[in-house]
């Protein structure tokens, strides 16, 4: 897939929603960073009318004020990409108004549910543009949901233990439920349909002891506790052996490059694209 990099011979024209939050704070500076990314709007509910690249720790102003009204901002700025990292309850909203102005949206919130994820994808069909869901951005953790997904099929036994801070909205994390499904994929290209669970009757003395089960008996659980960025482990028993596959992201730079990535990209692309894994 050819990389477009422009609008015409312009930097692509980049708006950023939950702009002062610790992730979007990031993004603002990746965008700034980079010269094919212009960035023309930061929106959020903090910090309003002050300078978007002050308000993230850089010496110098970029000229953009953060605004909180979205579809204002995309309206006045004409922006080609919507790069979001709300809330849980405010992706779809966003995801919407962000379609509705002819944008694309590249989102990074988790926690959007099926129903809410197949909207998305129609509007996306009926405004024929492109836009990125994505549960994890590192590098790192994509490729670990790959070597996952290539290992579900040799063994019978897995569970996945995702850490992330306490101030995570969802569980399971998107992260772990994206790399539960690329499993299910790989027990089926080797015939089968789940993973063995215990081989004695279980019997839960305190309830989610053995955490929640996704499709393919693939336990989940999930840790959250300050000190945390995002962590995750995929660990695969067999008789004698144990294969033990972990990410860390010890701090939210490990992202950016996805981030920019993505949004390049996403001018590419037709329709809803879930994973940052497409696009490698």
């Amino acid at each position: 897939m050819a990389e477009h990099t422009t609008t015409g011979n312009s930097p692509i024209r980049v708006t950023v929603c939950g702009a002062m939050g610790k992730m979007g704070q990031e993004v603002v500076k990746a965008v700034l960073a980079d010269n094919a990314l212009q960035l023309v709007g930061a929106v959020d509910r903090n910090c309003v009318g002050q300078d978007a690249a002050t308000q993230v720790g850089l010496a110098s102003p970029c000229g953009v004020l953060v605004t909180e009204d979205l579809a204002a901002t995309l309206a006045q700025t004409a922006s080609d990409v919507c790069v979001d990292f709300t809330h849980p309850d405010a992706i779809l909203q966003n995801a919407l108004t962000i379609i509705g102005a002819g944008c694309r949206p590249v989102i990074g919130t988790t926690g959007l549910s099926e129903a809410g994820t197949e909207q998305i994808r129609q509007g996306l069909q009926q405004k024929n543009i492109g836009g990125l869901i994505v549960p994890n951005f590192a590098i790192g953790a994509v490729l670990l949901m790959k070597f996952a997904k290539e290992a579900s099929q040799y063994f019978e036994h897995a569970e996945i233990i995702e850490l992330h801070h306490n101030r995570k909205a969802d569980a399971p994390s998107g992260t772990s439920l994206k790399t539960a499904a690329l499993m299910l994929e790989g027990l089926q290209a080797g015939g089968r349909t789940q993973f063995v669970g215990s081989e004695v009757p279980e019997q839960e003395t305190v309830a989610g002891a053995r955490g929640a089960a996704a499709d393919g008996n693939i336990h989940i659980h999930s840790v959250r506790l300050p000190g945390l960025i995002a962590h995750q482990e995929v660990i695969f028993g067999g008789p004698g052996q144990l294969l033990t596959l972990r990410h860390d992201s010890m701090d939210r730079q490990s992202f950016m490059p996805g981030v920019v990535l993505a949004a390049k990209r996403v001018m590419n692309i037709q329709g809803l694209v879930y994973g940052l894994e497409h696009l490698l």
